[in-house]
């Protein structure tokens, strides 16, 4: 065996080999801060992937900017466009459009005239994204075919397996969900199978709960969740060379976005200590590129607060969201309901449902925009309204599980609002499906606010054994959540006379 290397840039090569940033980082930013040494285009952008895995965004962005000048005044077109091209990635990330969108032109002034390259699988992955996100299903798709063939050509798994999550990305934007999620399966398979470097398996995972979550596929979320969270928080501080590619180093920027997915899936379970004790840790832990994680993450703490009644504090975590420039939504609108406002949460809600273009995009989010829609139009007594926002949720749910037993409850709300005659018979029938189909899906609080409109349809059919039954389940639920405000109700409604709860859909 020969002697190890003294010389740091040869070691910080095999630290990088190894994926052990934490050591890489250090030989680099110690090799970069000689005044007298010279760092080639290559140390360079390793120095810039090994800073950003230490959680030093500006510093990876500053050593990106040097290896992309080093690699033009070699005339290295495809180093150019490759730091580029993450360059437009990382602004994006950082909210800076300007810069991301100069970056991107640039990748394509490096790249678009070379013969095919494996670098040119970033500009079709973007050229994909941005066509399905609007709608134009024929760019979307010949752009990933492009990558797809791309990725093959260059025998890259990163490249095959990004390929593979943007033509699932493309199927579900095009609303065929089983394939897409089906697609996604193989992408996840590869990423928690140690094929992959330690940059594209959170990078995939990520996405992939993020499309997950979106098409309201609660099964693959919790099952993805939880091998996404176990891989950034496994202990790992290099590989022997030519060994599997495993964890990064302790210190894993993934690690806070997978804790926001975490937190919204404990969410929906009903495990609230923990779901809010993930998403308070996930906004210390989720880098300065990742807003939308850590959007999430405020927007399941401030609807935890909000349900439990702590109403400041869930102000204060919808304010955060904004503050990231994301929409607070349905939660501050159901805020100002818990407020006694429900002129301004359908003004918040119809100004949400305007701003989201492609429904098929986030199927969840539309669901529950759209379930929150109804019960504020219920709560202002607009049952018209109401009423139009139910049945668009019925459309839109199509054979999803979760979106189906949200648009259950909020057309069992609407009927059991009418005053025609033969809704309280069909409130029944249609909420007793819904509560059901909560049960199934294991989501305690949904099945437990189904419950009390339920327990208001019996009453009004003359059943009030039958409702006394449905409140009574329905506040045991709410006391072992912690959601005081609905327990209190549900009490109110089991020693009062009539059942009918205010407001109207349950939308959590």
């Amino acid at each position: 065996m020969s002697a190890p290397t003294t010389d740091p840039v040869a070691r910080a090569r095999d630290a990088v080999a190894r994926e052990s940033w934490a050591e890489a980082y250090a030989l680099l930013h110690a090799h970069d801060a000689h005044p007298t040494r010279a760092v080639a285009a290559r140390d360079l952008s390793a120095l810039a992937e090994a800073a950003w895995w230490a959680g030093h965004v500006e510093e990876s962005v500053a050593a990106r900017l040097r290896a992309h000048a080093a690699h033009v005044a070699a005339g290295d077109h495809r180093g150019a466009g490759l730091e580029a091209w993450w360059l437009h990635h990382t602004y994006a990330g950082l909210d800076r459009p300007a810069a991301a969108a100069g970056w991107l032109r640039r990748a394509r002034h490096h790249l678009d005239d070379l013969p095919p390259c494996p670098e040119q699988c970033f500009l079709a992955w973007t050229d994909a994204e941005r066509a399905a996100a609007h709608g134009d299903a024929v760019t979307a798709l010949t752009a990933s075919h492009l990558m797809t063939a791309l990725a093959a050509c260059s025998g890259s798994p990163d490249l095959i397996a990004l390929a593979r999550q943007t033509a699932a990305s493309v199927l579900l934007a095009q609303g065929r969900r089983a394939e897409g999620l089906a697609l996604l399966d193989e992408v996840v398979r590869a990423a928690t199978g140690g094929a992959l470097s330690g940059r594209f398996t959170g990078l995939l995972l990520s996405l992939a709960l993020t499309r997950c979550l979106r098409a309201a596929d609660l099964p693959r979320a919790v099952a993805w969740t939880d091998a996404a969270t176990a891989w950034a928080a496994a202990p790992w501080t290099g590989r022997p060379t030519g060994a599997p590619l495993a964890a990064p180093s302790c210190e894993n920027p993934f690690r806070g976005v997978f804790r926001a997915r975490r937190a919204e899936v404990l969410d929906l379970l009903g495990a609230w200590t923990r779901a809010e004790s993930e998403a308070r840790q996930a906004c210390h832990e989720i880098p300065a590129d990742q807003p939308e994680a850590a959007a999430a993450a405020y927007r399941t703490a401030g609807d935890l607060q909000r349900r439990q009644g702590r109403l400041a504090e869930a102000a204060l975590s919808y304010a955060r969201v904004h503050d990231l420039d994301r929409l607070p939504q349905p939660g501050l609108a159901l805020l100002r309901l818990a407020q006694g406002r429900p002129d301004a949460a359908v003004a918040g809600l119809d100004l949400a449902l305007t701003h989201q273009d492609d429904p098929r995009r986030d199927l969840l989010g539309r669901s529950r925009l759209l379930a929150a829609r109804t019960e504020a139009g219920l709560a202002a007594g607009d049952v018209r309204g109401a009423a139009r926002a139910a049945a668009a949720l019925h459309t839109l749910a199509g054979d999803a599980p979760l979106p189906r037993a949200l648009a259950g409850t909020a057309y069992g709300a609407v009927c059991l609002a009418s005053t025609a005659s033969g809704t309280t018979a069909e409130a029944v029938t249609v909420l007793r499906r819904a509560r059901d189909a909560w049960l199934a899906l294991g989501i305690p609080y949904e099945a437990a606010r189904t419950r009390t409109l339920l327990a208001a349809a019996h009453r009004a059919a003359g059943d009030t054994d039958a409702a006394r039954r449905e409140l009574t389940s329905a506040r045991a639920t709410f006391h072992h959540l912690g959601a005081l405000p609905d327990a209190h109700r549900a009490a109110t409604l089991l020693r009062s006379p009539r059942t009918r709860p205010p407001g109207g859909a349950p939308s959590g």
